[in-house]
């Protein structure tokens, strides 16, 4: 390997799809100088002569905003992105939009490895608690990005990288409190080197919150630890990292007439009328969830020029949630109807259910990367397998008479998951400080779904039963060009991606209108120039969908939206980014998002209450739902001594809730500014780094909603068909506080 040539590169270049150019590169950095444990599996990452518009986010920036918030909410100053959460503070279940489009559209990764669920492709932020206290860095790629491993990238690609291994031996402890209740303590230790190759590190971390909105408590932990081997060209890494949440249900949200009459922090969840005429709530209606991550990592050098990044991967979810229901028909849960207390016949019922979820997944993935002079290139593979469980039973039916217990199973199905792919990626610098791009991608998918669904089907008066078998073969190349020159950068690019249906799509659809693949063209083209006083940018962007699903407004019965193939849609944009750096103790970063988010002639159908005789209706072209015109970021960071501040502001135009324009579908423009303040003292008896931090959400008291759903039906009436409209809105917190305390020995 140390005798490979350039020939041996162009030829590798070549089969990239790429021809050598004719002058050196700009580097990122001396090759020879590069420590090993700085290089982690980047096969998915950009640099500066990628044609890819990212943003990257490092641990000191997550660091001084940090007190126990999921990771969405920390870094949701960045070009395009949403957050969205169900408790109201940042502390449970929290989602992430980019450019509109929805957490099953953004490919996440940890170290390379696939993060997304590979059944919903959406990411639970809150079954790994407090994740980024354990990051080194985060990287953020808008559009389809680089080549991915997992789950499709629609919208954007998070990347992830955990903390290097200690080379120092180190202590921390830190612990944070705030309105509701909110509370994270942490505490990480770190061995560095001894017996002149191993470290290990460790952090355990717990996170409680009553929530904003009422019972929307989260009770989480998590870990994360890490053995390491290094020498002089290896560097073996055992990852594993997990935890376990309780979180009480918010996701079915209030009506704007709840809020008004029960006030903003109401909550649907759970609610029941108990024996005596009484308002009541169900004090189990929690989501319960365990999900281990392990990882074997290996970085391997073959002389200054080439390396392998390798991994072993495994992950395993076991969960629950535990629900009331009312009057519910005895017969979609596989029970007889039964003589109630004065001899009528009981066919309805209240009852608890529990859904149960249980998964394993796993894969490897092999990265070769060759990098020398005018030559960035790559070659990757990786295989993934999963298997997902689902079943459901019956806990209790008031009043029931008839056996129950053990608990009455009534729905069982498993899904079977198998995901290939294969990439080659080069980066070629060709003539006075332009470099070509070509990354070419071939993902197989094969989906089986069997067994009984959740939804019962009167026409049988039966369950729903599932047998499906799909499989994909996408071919997905990326070719741009990059321009550098100094601090001028300017790129061009176009890329092709394809994504596969999840499974709410199969088990949620009409048999005879199974969903399709989706495909996108997405076309960049950006410009930016840094120096030491300022920066600024822009990206220009046209993502033109074929059978996008997009979101239709309404939830399925465990809170995921649901979605539909629309045959023509796009989105198109503009991002622009600044900053101001005139003193080193002051700096001002600015961003905002523009966009046109359009579904062609989009035909909405309306069934008949919500089940059966759908009539539709043509709504021309219309908003892609959650897709705001407008976003828009404002940061003023102040730094004196050991002093530091910022004041975030975040800006968000009105959107939709569904793809039809209603105005009860309506989400209101809002403007949220966040504190922070801090100070760190260094290096005091005993202490290396005691830090003091004090933050202020929502500074001006912004009553807002984030996120929400909505849904349609229609009644006859005389003969005509009446319409009827219906939102859920999730509120957040009005003016809250987090103080927190950190102590580094």
């Amino acid at each position: 390997m140390k005798n490979l040539n350039f020939g041996g590169a162009a030829l590798l270049a070549a089969v990239c799809g790429v021809c050598p150019g004719v002058y050196a590169a700009e580097s990122e950095a001396d090759s020879s100088a590069i420590r090993l444990h700085d290089i982690e599996v980047s096969a998915n990452r950009a640099v500066r002569t990628t044609p890819v518009a990212f943003t990257n986010i490092s641990a000191e920036e997550i660091k001084a905003v940090n007190d126990g918030r999921d990771l969405p909410f920390l870094i949701n100053q960045t070009p395009s992105i949403v957050t969205t959460g169900d408790a109201g503070n940042g502390i449970g279940y929290s989602g992430i939009r980019v450019r509109g489009t929805d957490a099953s559209r953004i490919n996440v990764t940890a170290n390379g490895v696939p993060v997304n669920d590979s059944e919903s492709h959406r990411v639970y932020w809150v079954n790994m608690p407090d994740l980024a206290s354990g990051l080194r860095d985060v990287q953020i790629q808008r559009g389809a990005g680089t080549s991915t491993n997992g789950a499709g990238a629609f919208g954007a690609s998070i990347n992830m990288l955990t903390e290097a291994p200690s080379l120092e031996r180190y202590a921390e402890v830190s612990a944070s409190y705030g309105s509701f209740n909110s509370n994270r303590q942490t505490v990480k230790v770190g061995s560095g080197i001894f017996g002149d190759h191993w470290s290990v590190d460790a952090r355990f971390s717990h996170i409680g919150s009553d929530g904003y909105i009422e019972r929307a408590f989260s009770k989480l932990w998590s870990y994360q630890g890490q053995l390491a081997y290094r020498a002089d060209n290896t560097l073996l890494r055992l990852l594993a990292f997990g935890g376990h949440e309780r979180t009480y249900m918010a996701w079915d949200y209030a009506s704007k007439e709840q809020m008004e009459k029960y006030g903003r922090r109401y909550n649907p969840c759970g609610e029941y009328t108990a024996s005596d005429g009484t308002t009541a709530y169900y004090p189990d209606q929690c989501d319960n969830f365990t999900q281990h991550h392990l990882q074997l990592l290996l970085n391997q050098g073959f002389g200054q020029y080439m390396r392998l990044n390798a991994a072993l991967h495994y992950t395993k979810g076991d969960g629950y949630y535990d629900q009331y229901k009312t009057r519910r028909t005895l017969e979609e849960y596989g029970l007889s109807n039964f003589t109630g207390p004065h001899g009528e016949e009981i066919s309805k019922s209240d009852l608890i259910r529990l859904k149960f979820n249980d998964n394993d997944f796993g894969g490897a993935m092999l990265n070769l990367n060759y990098k020398r002079g005018r030559v960035d290139a790559s070659f990757g593979s990786a295989a993934n397998w999963f298997c997902g469980r689902h079943f459901g039973k019956v806990k209790w039916v008031r009043n029931y008479v008839g056996p129950i217990d053990p608990l009455q199973e009534y729905y069982r199905n498993s899904g079977n998951k198998f995901d290939f792919n294969i990439f080659g990626r080069a980066d070629v610098a060709i003539w006075n400080g332009i470099a070509a791009y070509a990354d070419l991608q071939y993902r197989h998918i094969h989906y089986t779904i069997k067994g009984v669904s959740d939804n019962f089907d009167w026409n049988t008066a039966s369950m729903s039963v599932l047998d499906i078998h799909r499989d994909y073969n996408f071919f997905n190349p990326k070719v741009g060009l990059t321009y550098l020159n100094g601090g001028h950068r300017a790129f061009a690019s176009w890329s092709v991606a394809h994504k596969e249906p999840v499974r709410d799509n199969f088990t949620d659809a009409d048999p005879q209108h199974y969903p399709e693949a989706e495909r996108l063209f997405d076309y960049e083209l950006g410009y930016s120039y840094d120096c030491r006083l300022f920066s600024l940018s822009a990206n220009l962007y046209y993502m033109d969908y074929k059978d996008q699903l997009v979101v239709t407004g309404q939830l399925s019965d465990t809170g995921n939206p649901l979605s539909v193939n629309v045959p023509d849609s796009y989105r198109m944009g503009v991002e622009l980014q600044g900053a101001l750096r005139p003193a080193e103790w002051f700096d001002w970063q600015l961003n905002a998002t523009l966009s046109r988010n359009r579904v062609k002639n989009f035909v909405e159908y309306i069934y008949e209450d919500e089940w059966t005789n759908p009539i539709s209706i043509n709504c021309g072209d219309t908003p892609i739902a959650f897709s705001p015109s407008l976003i828009m970021g404002n940061t003023f960071n102040f730094r004196w001594q050991g002093f530091d501040a910022s004041l975030q502001t975040k800006y968000v135009s009105k959107q939709y809730m569904n793809n039809a324009r209603s105005e009860e579908a309506l989400l209101d423009s809002y403007c949220v500014t966040d504190l922070h303040l801090g100070y760190t003292f260094k290096n005091l008896k005993g202490i290396k780094e005691l830090r003091l931090g004090f933050a202020v959400y929502n500074l001006f008291n912004e009553k807002y909603c984030n996120n929400g759903y909505s849904g349609a039906g229609y009644y006859v009436e005389d003969g005509k068909n009446v319409i009827y409209r219906y939102a859920g809105f999730a509120a957040q917190a009005t003016t809250n506080v987090m103080g927190a305390v950190s102590l580094k020995f």
